[in-house]
């Protein structure tokens, strides 16, 4: 697997799963009502974001690269009994707005700093799948005192690649000149070979909604982006999520932030909360005991 795959959709000791929790979220799972709100990012672009629940502590969670906030519904409906829970799109994902001349992880950052102060959340645990992990670092280094944590979802499996220059010109360019066949082969690398096809093809149908320019433009931005540095300025527990399609490294991760701890869920892809949400929500509720 090609590193650069990885940086977009993975940067992009197993935990028990019977630790005590404040409930069962597959118990709690019902029909939320689920707001769709919208604010500015800094540069003035819509963001468009749906809200549920309420509660002293607000859970967002942050998509993956051309995805968008409808992978998070599941936990929306999860967590509003005990949770204000957020789930935002992206600017460029999504019903969010598209006109920015910048693009960029830290970018993406001050988008969930800009949710978080609409909200008027004191304090949150931020959730970011792939890309959304390092975007929710960034957030969180935007948020001093209001983050309790940062939980990633299959991402952190290490703290030490950075994209080329070279790499991010090649992989945006092959999404800008041949958008179908590039997500096509990139989807498909996101899940074991038995994965059930009408989810994969579900994920594919959902992120083509993202433009090839804007990902041609993501990709562009994330070359140098470092995240150890941004990690290991990280004031607040980083726990992660993960599949094994892709082995995370623990020791190595360890000695950029000392503090990480991580699930991994056996036979799992990139999108645990799409697989096996009941499994994976209890995992959430494990962590969110843990920082609360």
């Amino acid at each position: 697997m090609n590193t650069s795959w990885i940086l977009l959709h993975s940067m992009l000791a197993v935990m028990v799963a019977t630790l005590k929790t404040p409930g069962r979220a597959e118990d709690k799972r019902k029909a939320a009502t689920i707001e769709r709100q919208t604010c500015l990012a800094r540069d003035g672009v819509i963001i468009v974001y749906s809200a549920a629940g309420s509660g002293p502590v607000g859970l967002v969670f942050i998509h993956g690269g051309l995805a968008n906030r409808t992978f998070w519904h599941g936990e929306l409906e999860a967590f509003a009994a005990d949770f204000r829970v957020i789930a935002p799109d992206l600017p460029g994902h999504g019903e969010s707005g598209t006109n920015r001349q910048r693009w960029g992880i830290p970018e993406f950052g001050a988008d969930i700093e800009a949710v978080v102060a609409a909200e008027h959340l004191k304090k949150v645990i931020l959730c970011g799948n792939s890309l959304g992990g390092p975007v929710a670092i960034e957030a969180a280094l935007l948020l001093p005192g209001r983050v309790l944590g940062v939980v990633g979802v299959d991402t952190f499996q290490n703290l030490v690649h950075t994209m080329t220059p070279e790499q991010a010109q090649q992989r945006g360019n092959a999404f800008r000149d041949d958008y179908t066949d590039s997500l096509k082969q990139m989807v498909k690398s996101l899940f074991h070979t038995d994965a059930d096809p009408a989810l994969v093809a579900d994920v594919e149908r959902r992120m083509a909604r993202t433009s090839p320019e804007v990902a041609h433009s993501l990709f562009l931005s994330l070359a140098g982006y470092d995240v150890g540095a941004s990690a290991r300025r990280l004031p607040v527990p980083l726990f992660a999520i993960n599949g094994d399609l892709y082995p995370t490294d623990t020791r190595a991760v360890r000695k950029v932030k000392a503090d990480f701890d991580v699930a991994v869920m056996k036979h799992m892809g990139h999108y645990p909360m799409l697989e096996r949400p009941a499994e994976f929500d209890r995992l959430v509720s494990a962590f969110a005991a843990r920082l609360t």
